[in-house]
């Protein structure tokens, strides 16, 4: 953590030297080739005033009244081992620049020296720098997408864009708003945004609105003051006062009542919040991370959700896909929870046969990734690969007997079956959904005995 005082990034060149009149030539001599340029008299206390990721590099004298030029090297190199320091050194001090150039200084100028020669020197170790911190920022971009990777299993294309909003949002400050049905993994989803930002050091308060009893959600909410109410004898840190500096996600956020929605509307657009019987604003910093499985903007309409709610929390939405519109993913998620539960267990792992496999991705997943999760660890376990029934023909035993043929057919019916509880206003649109021409679609819902029947009625344009 940097002083308040730190140099700040528009700053390129700090410049140390006990000599007056030689530090304001130089600093006039890279002023005027445009470099941004912080002259000092000494180097007391300026380790600690650099940030780990500064820009920029130091140019300074070796002797120096208090700390000289080589302590100051060890103290910087002791925070980042890469942040080039140029040393300028008199006739006698040649021994002791060439020891510091390989205790890692950047440079050394040996006084007298041209104005061309530190100007080169310098802008050679500022493309050196911005090398190095571009080299950090990707290694750190790498590192995220793997540990993103490695949470959220999947190499389906509705999963691979779930990576990418991720990353992308997790950058920003917005608040976010996380859409997806029950079993999905909204508080992972949630938890990454905030590992992979720069609140990753802060708080990660997680909270469901749901699991509250209306009594008490305010003051867990919010908290509260002594004599707020009857039984509140001690003042109570509510969970956003407690989330301050880092992130707060708050599931279920649709079974909140209309009265506790007034209160979030105004701390997501003021930034502060006031406990319960109190009057003092307490000024947040945080971010609020919102989930739900509903629609939130029917609820609006229908007066169970605040519409300006909605709106102001439907800046950044992300969508998390069902397990039933990600591919052969339940096979990479069943195997993965399957080994990890082999391991805790000290169990051997078991091959999964093939007709178990094809009914895997035949099974419409009501319970999403939960559910795959406690399947992969009864298998695991020895028992058999029981699932809750989904929706029709998804997990017909039957078609496991048959030959390839009789299972590619189920798992084609299947499919469209699954996509035909979907809203459609089209033949065209249903077609889209399923990346087959209308007329190929036309035929397999004759073929499989399927009838659609588009939102808002039937007209021989839709279906045709």
């Amino acid at each position: 953590m940097t002083s308040d005082n730190s140099i700040g990034n528009h700053i390129q060149v700090v410049l140390i030297d006990d000599d007056a009149h030689l530090r304001q030539a130089l600093s006039q001599t890279l002023d005027l080739a445009g470099l941004k340029v912080l002259s000092l008299g000494d180097a007391n206390g300026l380790a600690t005033r650099i940030p780990h990721d500064w820009p920029g590099v130091l140019v300074s004298d070796i002797r120096m009244p208090g700390l000289d030029g080589l302590q100051l090297l060890q103290q910087l190199h002791e925070q980042d081992a890469e942040l080039p320091v140029l040393l300028i050194t008199g006739h006698g001090d040649v021994p002791l620049a060439v020891q510091a150039m390989r205790a890692g200084a950047y440079d050394f100028l040996e006084k007298p020296f041209a104005n061309d020669t530190l100007l080169d020197s310098v802008r050679r170790a500022l493309a050196v720098r911005q090398l190095v911190l571009d080299n950090r920022s990707l290694r750190l971009a790498l590192a995220d997408r793997q540990e993103l990777a490695g949470r959220l299993i999947g190499q389906s294309p509705a999963m691979r864009r779930l990576h990418e909003q991720i990353g992308a949002l997790a950058g920003i400050n917005s608040d976010v708003l996380i859409l997806g049905e029950t079993g999905t993994g909204k508080e992972v989803v949630a938890r990454a945004l905030h590992d992979l930002s720069s609140r990753r050091n802060g708080p990660f308060v997680a909270i469901n609105a749901g699991a509250l009893a209306e009594s008490v959600v305010e003051s867990e909410l919010f908290g509260h003051e002594p004599g707020a109410f009857t039984g509140a004898s001690r003042r109570r840190i509510g969970k956003f006062e407690f989330a301050n500096g880092g992130t707060l996600f708050l599931d279920e956020i649709e079974s909140m009542s209309l009265e506790v929605q007034v209160k979030l509307l105004r701390l997501l657009q003021e930034r502060v919040v006031e406990r319960l019987g109190g009057n003092q604003s307490i000024a947040l910093d945080i971010r609020v991370i919102a989930a739900t499985k509903e629609d939130l903007r029917q609820a609006a309409d229908q007066g169970r959700f605040r519409a300006d709610l909605y709106y102001r929390l439907n800046v950044a939405p992300l969508r998390i896909p069902p397990l039933r519109e990600r591919g052969e993913d339940p096979l990479l998620l069943f195997q993965h929870f399957a080994m990890g539960a082999s391991s805790r267990h000290g169990l051997p792992t078991r091959e999964l046969p093939a007709g178990q496999r094809a009914m895997l991705l035949r099974h419409a997943w009501p319970g999403n990734v939960r559910e795959l999760q406690n399947a992969a660890e009864r298998f695991a376990l020895g028992l058999d690969l029981e699932l809750e029934p989904g929706q029709e023909g998804l997990t017909d035993s039957a078609a496991l007997s048959g030959n390839l043929g009789v299972q590619v057919e189920a798992f084609e019916r299947a499919l469209i079956a699954a996509e035909l509880d979907h809203p459609h206003n089209s033949l065209r649109s249903l077609a889209e959904a399923l990346g087959i021409p209308r007329k190929t679609l036309h035929d397999k819902l004759r073929k499989h005995g399927l009838s659609f029947t588009p939102v808002g009625g039937s007209s021989p344009e839709d279906l045709d």
